[in-house]
């Protein structure tokens, strides 16, 4: 994801030694050398500086501060940008000789795969922290690094080493990432590796531990396979989900083959594509011991020669229809009864997966294994006992809090505590994702975590826990700082009169919470505020357009439209509502990256499309958006046993430019007002403090653990973590000293 919009973006340094706050004069502000009326004056101009990205104007207005003993709060808070911006600069030029030097290094230590991987790592790394591309693929050392790294990917392929493959693969297109050169072989490599990890993930561990002991890693924890039986996870699929969500495809995918597309996917490719998908799992090595079939070469290859025959007869059919679709699924299921004898479930598990494939990112199959879990996705709650686990340094499935009023917390889990076991199995050897399998599960039911706790003494405490799997809410709406235990307890000023809203996703209690937060703030004086809307993956469409229309009051907001530009359905206009929950009236600056994506790049978009057509003050700043701007509707399968999301419409704002990033696009996504690029270090930095300073432990009573180590988020401004906060901050205290100076003047 980091990887999404790099060397595609302006940064707010370009290159120079300081970065925007460069104190020397420069441009046409230089040279007139303003002098500022008011502090009024002052703020319109910085505030238009920044909604043209123009730095120049920025950095002489910044630097002339009007009244500076009137507004020592704000050069306060301008004197620390500064700051903060140099030490950026700074810290970067370091870490781009540190990053060339060890990739001399690695580039010195030899030529096998896990070293050229390790080289490769080092020009990922340099190639993050360069402003210049072509400053980078000039570097003589990286057009032979490139080409020695695909002909190992490609030998590793060969000889089955799927992990070092895939590694050096994925590293080679995070380089080349704009010409997606590299896009089919990492497709390939992701679709062996998540074969294995369904169908043989102990192998799948021997794969990764012989890679972490290569590297000189002590080993991991012995593989546990309670919880990860894939025949359980195969329940219930058959032919008539495969049918229904190829026709589905074929009739109501948006880039679908039509008399005015005739280059658009239809239903021979998908069969294909299907067909592509089971020839990859019959050539993975690493298959053979579960479906032994796969592993007789005579069979095998038969198997093979017969999907090669069922292909041919797709590309040389004049039409390929639903009677041809169920021809060709049946075909492929008796040739492999004949040959391989591949479960049915499994192969049609892969089929299905590989057509979708066909289509776009966003369109798959929800199989039945998979639906409980797709929908709390969209609903904000899951079922479970309502703890944050997490992997700690010995693989131990560690709770880092129970959530208050969960049936955890009530039963006195606390912090710290180690799941050892589950229903009486072991858990050591879990995956995050099989603990939350097992511990998860239908409301109502029980389930025992016996977890070890150190006590006082040096001598560890277990204790058995006996829960009830009740309904969790998941809150996406949050603050600056956490204050209390409950969803609902943050600070939620970043600064004086500065309000600070995080948005995690778009879920159907979102815009409830986002009003109840905007209520407490306006009762405590909200004259500005920030939204942060970074690594928001999106959501519901409703709850964006409702976020959206409290900031917007008049126009369009969204709408959404087919391949060829026609309008697909009704806009969804903004609406009047209630004064007190309307934005309209403050500055607004909201904050995006490469994370931001769907919901929040249609809210981003809103408010930046509003704001330029003059119906509110709000500036959009960070990074371009990832550009997931395409409509997914779910149909049911199987008499609601299983699902598919696809792909039927793409989102428009109030502007020409689509948000959706379509193949070959040079422009998508939302691009920021003013760009504000943070280090990788940064941004790493900044999410992990972010996650540790979100969390309150709790003891058995629902009281804070008053001497539990927790960060302070104001460390992201004082030690200038994240400048992208900083630089909003900067921008409304600014527009707030205006609105206090024009006011006690007017008193």
């Amino acid at each position: 994801m980091m990887r999404s919009t790099r060397g595609l973006t302006r940064t707010i340094s370009r290159a120079t030694a300081v970065g925007l706050l460069t104190l020397a004069s420069s441009g046409a502000m230089a040279q007139e050398d303003v002098q500022l009326a008011s502090v009024a004056d002052w703020s319109t101009r910085v505030w238009s500086a920044a909604g043209s990205n123009d730095d120049q104007a920025l950095n002489e207005l910044l630097s002339k501060l009007p009244s500076p003993g009137e507004n020592s709060e704000l050069q306060s808070v301008v004197d620390r940008f500064e700051q903060n911006v140099a030490k950026r600069d700074i810290s970067r030029a370091e870490r781009i000789a540190e990053a060339s030097a060890q990739l001399d290094e690695k580039l010195a230590e030899g030529e096998g795969d896990i070293g050229l991987s390790e080289a490769l790592t080092a020009a990922v790394g340099l190639q993050l922290l360069m402003n210049d591309e072509d400053t980078f693929f000039a570097d003589p050392r990286i057009s032979p690094l490139l080409q020695r790294a695909e002909s190992a990917a490609r030998a590793a392929e060969a000889q089955s080493d799927w992990l070092i493959a895939n590694e050096l693969f994925y590293r080679l297109s995070s380089i080349l990432d704009t010409d997606q050169r590299f896009k089919g072989d990492v497709d390939r490599l992701n679709k062996r590796l998540t074969m294995i990890r369904m169908y043989a993930p102990e192998r799948l561990w021997e794969l990764r531990n012989n890679r972490r002991l290569a590297e000189g890693e002590d080993p991991y924890p012995p593989y546990n396979r309670y919880g990860d039986d894939f025949h359980e996870k195969l329940e219930g699929i058959d032919e008539m989900m495969i049918y229904r969500a190829l026709q589905n495809a074929a009739i109501r995918y948006v880039e679908r083959s039509s008399n005015n597309r005739p280059d658009g996917v239809n239903l021979a490719q998908m069969l294909s594509s299907g067909l592509d998908a089971v020839t990859t799992m019959a050539t993975t090595d690493d298959l053979h011991d579960v479906f032994p079939g796969l592993d007789d070469n005579d069979k095998r290859e038969r198997f093979l020669r017969s999907i090669s025959e069922i292909r041919d007869s797709i590309q040389n059919a004049p039409h390929v229809g639903t009677l041809r679709m169920r021809t060709v699924i049946d075909d492929l299921l008796d040739a492999n009864t004949q040959t391989v004898g591949v479960l049915k479930t499994a192969l049609l598990h892969e089929f299905g997966n590989g057509a979708l494939e066909q289509l776009d990112p966003y369109s798959a199959i929800i199989w039945p294994d998979e639906l409980a879990r797709f929908r709390r996705s969209t609903q904000g709650e899951f079922i479970g006992v309502g703890i944050q686990i997490q992997l700690d340094e010995l693989q131990n499935i560690k709770v880092v809090t129970p959530l208050e009023g969960t049936p955890a917390q009530r039963a006195g889990v606390r912090s710290d505590d180690v799941i050892k076991k589950v229903d009486g199995f072991s858990t050591i050897g879990f995956t995050l994702d099989q603990a939350v399998e097992v511990i998860t599960g239908p409301a109502n039911t029980k389930v025992t975590l016996t977890v070890e706790r150190n006590g006082e003494t040096d001598e560890a405490e277990t204790i058995d826990f006996s829960l009830v799997r009740k309904r969790i809410d998941l809150p996406t709406v949050k603050g600056w700082s956490k204050t209390g235990a409950g969803d609902e307890d943050w600070d939620w000023f970043v600064d004086e009169g500065v309000g600070y809203v995080r948005l995690t996703g778009f879920t159907e209690k979102t815009t409830q919470d986002f009003d109840s937060a905007i209520r407490a703030m306006r009762q405590e004086g909200l004259d500005a505020l920030v939204l942060d809307l970074r690594f928001n993956p999106g959501g519901l469409l409703d709850q964006a357009v409702q976020i959206s229309n409290r900031f917007v009051d008049r126009g369009l907001i969204v709408r959404t439209e087919d391949a060829d530009g026609m309008p697909a359905s009704a806009p969804q206009l903004a609406r009047p509502i209630d004064p007190a929950r309307s934005l309209a009236d403050i500055p607004v600056v909201v904050l995006i990256n490469e994370g931001s994506a769907s919901a929040s790049e249609i809210v981003s978009g809103a408010v930046q499309a509003a704001a330029h057509q003059g119906k509110l003050q709000a500036l959009v700043i960070g990074q371009r958006s990832f550009g997931k701007g395409s409509v997914q509707n779910v149909y049911p399968l199987s008499g609601g046993q299983a699902a598919m999301k696809l792909t039927t419409q793409y989102y428009r704002i109030d502007s020409p430019r689509m948000i959706h990033k379509r193949p070959g696009a040079t422009e998508w996504g939302i691009d920021p007002d003013l760009e504000v690029q943070m280090l990788p270090e940064q941004i790493t930095a900044s999410i992990l403090l972010r996650r540790e300073a979100d969390v309150l432990p709790l003891d058995e009573n629902g009281e804070i653990i008053a001497d539990a180590d927790r960060p302070d988020p104001e460390t992201l401004l004082t030690d200038g973590i994240d400048l992208q906060v900083e630089t909003a901050l900067v921008l409304l205290q600014s527009q707030r000293s205006a609105r206090k100076a024009t006011a006690q003047r007017e008193n």
